[in-house]
C-alpha cells in the first residue's frame, strides 16, 4: 500500500486530494492546523477502505514536520508528499503598500519554509520509495503579477524556484509544482470577499486531475490543471513562464 502526506487537509484542496488518493488506494497522513476538521476529515477517508492519521499542527513548526513524517513511517513508509497548506498573508488580500509584514512573514514560513523543512525531514523516506514523489501546490500568482496578490505570489514564487532545484537535486524523485487554478474553497471567498465564485471549479474537480498527474508520474516539471484536462498527464510538457488560472487564488 503507497502511503502519501497531505498537509492542509482538513478542507477545499487538501481534503479533496486525500479522498482522491484514497480512492487510488494511498494511506493516509492528514496535517492540519484544526484538529476537529482535521479527525472529521481522516474518518471520512477512512471509509474509503485507507488508513488515515489526523496529525494536527502548523507546518511553520519544526515539531509538527516531525510528526508527520514519524506517522508516515509508522504506515510503513512514504511515497508522496503533498505540500497544499497555505496562507494568504492578509484576509483580504491588500496592496503591497498595506501588505502587513507580520502577515508577509507568517506565508513565508507556511508556504515557502514549512514545505521546504517537511521535504527535508521526509527525504530519507522518499528516496527509499521506488515511486517517491513530491507534489507541491502552487499558483498562478507566482508568474502574474495580479495586484493585491503580491505578497501571497512571491511565497509561491519562491517555492516554484525551490521545486525547480528540488528537482535538479534529486533526479530519482518526481518532483511536481502545480498551479491548481481558482477553485470554490474558503480560501478564496476569504481572499477576494463579495466575488462571485459559481463559475469556479470545485475542489474536487481539481483533486481528480491532480491524481491522474500522480497515477501516471509525468517527468518533474511545472502544470497547470488547465493544461492537464484531456491528454495524458505524461503526453502534457512542463509549462515554463505562465498560469493558467482564471484568477490566482486557490
Amino acid at each position: 500500500m503507497s502511503v502519501a502526506v497531505v498537509t492542509g487537509a482538513s478542507r477545499g484542496l487538501g481534503l479533496a486530494l486525500a479522498v482522491e488518493l484514497a480512492g487510488r488506494g494511498f494511506d493516509l497522513v492528514l496535517g492540519a492546523r484544526g484538529a476537529g476538521e482535521l479527525e472529521r476529515a481522516a474518518a471520512r477517508v477512512e471509509r474509503l477502505g485507507v488508513r488515515a492519521v489526523p496529525v494536527s499542527g502548523d507546518v511553520a513548526s519544526a515539531e509538527h514536520r516531525s510528526a508527520l513524517v514519524e506517522a508516515a513511517r509508522e504506515l510503513g513508509g512514504l511515497d508522496l508528499l503533498v505540500n497544499n497548506a497555505g496562507v494568504l498573508g492578509a484576509e483580504p488580500l491588500v496592496p503591497l503598500a498595506e501588505q502587513p509584514l507580520a502577515g508577509f512573514r507568517a506565508a513565508l514560513e507556511v508556504n515557502l519554509v514549512g514545505p521546504l523543512g517537511l521535504y527535508q525531514a521526509a527525504a530519507p523516506l522518499l528516496r527509499g520509495s521506488p515511486a517517491g514523489a513530491v507534489l507541491n501546490v502552487s499558483s498562478a500568482a507566482a508568474v502574474v503579477p495580479y495586484a493585491t496578490w503580491g505578497a501571497y505570489g512571491a511565497t509561491k514564487a519562491g517555492l516554484d524556484l525551490l521545486s525547480g532545484v528540488l528537482a535538479v537535486e534529486e533526479p530519482g524523485l518526481r518532483v511536481w509544482w502545480v498551479d491548481p487554478g481558482s477553485m470554490r474553497t474558503r480560501m478564496m471567498a476569504a481572499a477576494e470577499p463579495g466575488e462571485d465564485l459559481s463559475g469556479l471549479p470545485a475542489p474536487e474537480e481539481v483533486a481528480a486531475v491532480l491524481g491522474r498527474l500522480v497515477a501516471e508520474r509525468p517527468p518533474s516539471g511545472r502544470y497547470t490543471a488547465a493544461g492537464l484536462v484531456g491528454p495524458a498527464a505524461g503526453d502534457v510538457p512542463p509549462v515554463g513562464g505562465s498560469g493558467a488560472a482564471v484568477r490566482a487564488g486557490r
